[in-house]
């Protein structure tokens, strides 16, 4: 069982000296590979008493499942307020935090998601619509996908609890989670249906393995050149397929995969302006507020204090 740490000021997430990172929340170590994970809303949150405070999850992709009750999310700059039925996905590396209210009931699913897509595209689709952005998919309480959804749920976490599989998961609750995360992508396409791109040329399984290899790297700062060539692909190929999914060219979206890092930083980390320059890969403080100021049209500094600012309000609000 995870420890219970201190209880974050109700309303407010608070900074620290760096945002925790973990495979299952409150665990130590970093992601394991293969991960397939689920659990009960309640069998984590209770500890804390229902508030999971801001985290993150490197290369790990997450859904929560709301079947009763309440739930108030902050998916990086985002808020999401909303009773059952809801399903919130979270891409790897979001910055997120949940407030339940109390007996809320669901589950969360952990997965690395190359154990789900490697040899079928169809899948990496699925996923790369799911997860192209942190998001909350609120659903009637009557429509036929909540009953769909809550057996999936129920019945992968029973499988996984009878076979005591853990990180090794065998084949039938990999068959499951690839199921249920395909239903759930169905109910974002029906969200972004007007800016789905036309024609059916995408390449999702190799822009799921750029996305992989974007994580991995952006701090490094490599060339597009570089990543085109771990890829087998030139680099104009890499940007027509970057930008068939995105309307960006490579270098763009790396630049702003950049600056959500460092907004998040910003906001969730308490420490020097420079400090985080250094850490995001940049050698000149300088360099980096007037890259981050061209990204967002603020100085770090003046991002910053919005936040705080923001925070203060919210839990004022409270």
């Amino acid at each position: 069982m995870p420890g219970r740490p201190a209880p974050a000021r109700r309303g407010a997430t608070r900074a620290r000296a760096a945002l925790p990172a973990f495979a299952l929340y409150g665990e130590a170590g970093g992601p394991a590979a293969p991960l397939l994970h689920i659990e009960s809303i309640d069998s984590r949150s209770r500890l804390y008493d229902w508030e999971i405070d801001a985290h993150t999850h490197q290369g790990l992709h997450q859904v929560l499942w709301v079947a009763q009750g309440r739930v108030e999310a902050m998916l990086d700059e985002s808020r999401v307020h909303a009773a059952a039925p809801l399903l919130l996905a979270i891409p790897p590396g979001v910055a997120h935090a949940f407030r339940f209210m109390p007996g809320t009931q669901g589950h969360v699913l952990t997965v690395n998601a190359a154990l789900l897509a490697e040899g079928d595209a169809a899948v990496g689709e699925a996923l790369t619509t799911l997860f192209a952005a942190p998001r909350g998919l609120a659903l009637d309480a009557d429509a036929p996908e909540v009953a769909r959804l809550q057996a999936l749920f129920a019945t992968l976490h029973a499988e996984l609890r009878a076979d005591d599989a853990g990180a090794t998961a065998g084949q039938v609750p990999i068959w499951l989670a690839r199921a249920l995360l395909w239903r759930a992508a169905e109910l974002a396409r029906r969200e972004v249906a007007q800016a789905q791109r036309r024609g059916a040329a995408a390449q999702p399984e190799l822009y799921t393995r750029w996305v992989v290899l974007m994580e991995a790297h952006f701090k490094d700062h490599w060339p597009v050149t570089r990543y085109a060539e771990r890829l087998g692909l030139s680099t104009e190929r890499l940007n027509r397929l970057v930008r068939a999914e995105t309307g960006l060219n490579a270098q763009a979206l790396l630049h702003q995969r950049l600056a959500r890092e460092a907004t998040r930083r910003l906001v969730h980390v308490a420490a020097p302006v420079s400090r985080l320059a250094f850490e995001l890969g940049f050698e000149d403080p300088a360099y980096f507020c007037r890259f981050f100021k061209r990204q967002t049209g603020l100085s770090p500094r003046d991002y910053r204090a919005r936040a705080e600012q923001q925070r203060a309000a919210d839990a004022h609000a409270v």
